[in-house]
């Protein structure tokens, strides 16, 4: 059942905050794997190639998890459940570059498009946490 995303988890994932994506291997152990992460809606994407190992396992199987924590504030983070519930064919990277634009100022540089993929995920769960902490490890 889709899950409406909460204005706090919109506004982290739309700052250019990396996610970490697991994945199920055939054996049923997680992979995990950092990526860049965009927005449709209250769908999210996560580009990629499709000879990659997150699309070989998110063809397989969609349930994914992600976390994604704040660039500036590492106590304000959010943890998400879900699944692919759509591949685009992404050739002429007009999802990507969007997505690359929020995290390099740039289009994306790799511009081969053979097999890019645009997984879209749709969000099951989701927990957004903001601890009253400040980031000020000692030096």
């Amino acid at each position: 059942m889709p899950t409406p995303l909460s204005p706090e988890v919109k506004q982290l994932i739309d700052r250019p905050n990396f996610a970490h994506l697991a994945t199920l291997m055939p054996d049923g152990s997680p992979q995990s794997v950092p990526v860049w992460i965009g927005r449709d809606g209250e769908h999210l994407i996560i580009c990629t190639g499709e000879g990659s190992l997150k699309a070989k396992n998110t063809r397989r199987d969609p349930r994914v998890a992600l976390s994604i924590v704040d660039f500036t504030n590492p106590y304000e983070e959010v943890q998400i459940r879900g699944r692919v519930v759509e591949r685009r064919s992404d050739p002429d990277l007009k999802t990507m570059d969007p997505i690359s634009h929020k995290y390099t100022g740039k289009p994306f540089p790799m511009r081969n498009p053979d097999g890019r993929v645009a997984l879209i995920i749709e969000v099951e769960k989701e927990r957004y946490t903001k601890l009253p902490f400040e980031h000020t490890p000692p030096k």
